[in-house]
């Protein structure tokens, strides 16, 4: 579904991201610096956010549809466009090379957010930041949880292999990082199957 959501995929997001993303984004980018990652980049809605204290950001987006959408994206903004760069495979970028890992609305749909993570270590530099904003499992409200759980197979097929249930900020935890901030909310004009969120600051234990 890909090829049919890319190019779609801001409009889509447009309420929300006026309600709430766009400020969440712009609050947790503000303080980064020097060298950044992005993983799962998207179509690049986090390019307008990075302040001038950061030097370059590599993005990472597999999906090549959404790579299209991103290097546009990125082409058309002079700020960012002549010192960043669209890198095409994570395990090649070298070991604590980056300040900071950014990752927003990405974790939901990787196949094993284990294994990512364990590349969000690798990457990092001594002190660096992993920065994340992700939707997760609705455990403190059971009636929505109950309907996340009904959805989430067919949810997974049509969303590029979203998962609605999990418990992202405890795998991020289980991956050896201190969660240094969380903050828990309700993603306004969203489904409400994806309102759920959490999005902090972690450090490698």
């Amino acid at each position: 579904m890909s090829w049919l959501v890319a190019p779609l995929y801001d409009r889509i997001m447009r309420g929300t991201e006026a309600a709430c993303l766009a400020a969440w984004r712009a609050e947790l980018l503000a303080d980064l610096e020097g060298d950044v990652l992005e993983i799962g980049a998207g179509t690049g809605a986090n390019i307008a956010h990075y302040g001038p204290r950061v030097e370059r950001v590599r993005y990472f987006e597999p999906d090549p549809h959404m790579a299209r959408q991103l290097k546009t994206k990125l082409a058309a903004d002079p700020k960012r466009g002549a010192s960043d760069e669209v890198v095409e495979d994570l395990a090649a970028v070298a070991d604590e090379s980056h300040d900071a890992v950014v990752s927003t609305l990405v974790l939901c749909t990787v196949p094993d957010p284990t294994a990512t993570l364990a590349h969000v270590r690798r990457v990092l530099a001594p002190h660096g930041r992993f920065v994340f904003l992700e939707h997760v499992a609705a455990h403190e409200h059971p009636e929505r949880l109950a309907w996340q759980r009904r959805l989430e197979p067919l949810w997974k097929r049509v969303a590029g292999g979203c998962h609605l249930t999990r418990e992202t900020a405890q795998t991020i935890a289980d991956a050896g990082f201190t969660l240094e901030q969380l903050q828990r909310e309700s993603m306004r004009k969203a489904v409400p199957w994806v309102r759920p969120t959490v999005r902090g600051v972690a450090i490698v234990r």
